[in-house]
């Protein structure tokens, strides 16, 4: 259990930062994002994890980036258990041998994805299309990572609310550096600095616990105020 959520602690921040990073270069899909929550969610209340499989251009930008920049760019190592009866990349691949998938180029692929296959564009990814092609950020079949539940609501609801409560800009306007390191999973090279402002939603939020009274003279929690919100 330790194994799999300290795996899923990097993975998760890397895939977050890559997220951020891709959204202050392309400030027009961060602006779309806002509107989507602003209109689903507003700013009454913080985003949950029951709103993140209901906003669908958020969940596309998640899938852009972990298209682009999967956490693990090679997947975790398989082994053939038997003679593989047909050849790969033109090579006999005989029984024991250890294989490794490279999700980074077959993310890539322009065969696979169309000329911009380099390109961040998440609405490749609305109203289903896509889908079906190899996106494969957490490998595939009965070995895939069991982490991957988890991993997309956890991202999703960290990227979701960074995306609700702040408006976000590039230092001195400077495009960030999207240069990627190296390990067995893909960080930056250059570690993301960015500014961020509170939106409406912090306001608001703030402005609701300054006003809300218990009836006792004491203030009441902000959890007791938003829990009736989340059940609707």
């Amino acid at each position: 259990m330790q194994n799999l959520f300290g795996a899923g602690t990097e993975t998760t921040s890397t895939t977050t930062e890559w997220a951020i990073s891709l959204l202050l270069n392309h400030p027009e899909t961060l602006k779309k994002a806002q509107a989507e929550i602003d209109a689903s969610v507003g700013n009454c209340r913080l985003i949950t994890a029951h709103d993140v499989p209901n906003l669908p251009y958020l969940n596309c930008i998640l899938k852009e980036t972990l298209r682009l920049y999967p956490g693990t760019p090679m997947l975790l190592p398989h082994e053939s258990s038997a003679d593989c009866k047909c050849k790969v990349g033109g090579y006999n691949v005989p029984r024991g041998t250890m294989l490794f998938v490279n999700a980074y180029a077959v993310h890539r692929d322009p065969v696979a994805w169309g000329p911009d296959a380099g390109d961040f564009w998440p609405e490749r990814f609305g109203d289903g299309r896509c889908d079906g092609l190899l996106l494969m950020p957490f490998g595939m079949g009965r070995r895939q990572c069991p982490g991957e539940t988890l991993a997309r609501r956890t991202v999703g609801l960290v990227l979701g609310t960074l995306i609700q409560c702040f408006d976000w800009e590039r230092v001195g306007g400077v495009e960030v550096d999207m240069s990627e390191g190296s390990g067995i999973s893909m960080p930056k090279a250059v570690p993301l600095e960015a500014i961020c402002r509170p939106r409406a939603a912090m306001d608001e939020r703030q402005r609701m616990e300054n006003d809300v009274d218990g009836g006792d003279g004491e203030k009441k929690s902000m959890t007791s105020v938003l829990l009736p919100l989340q059940k609707n």
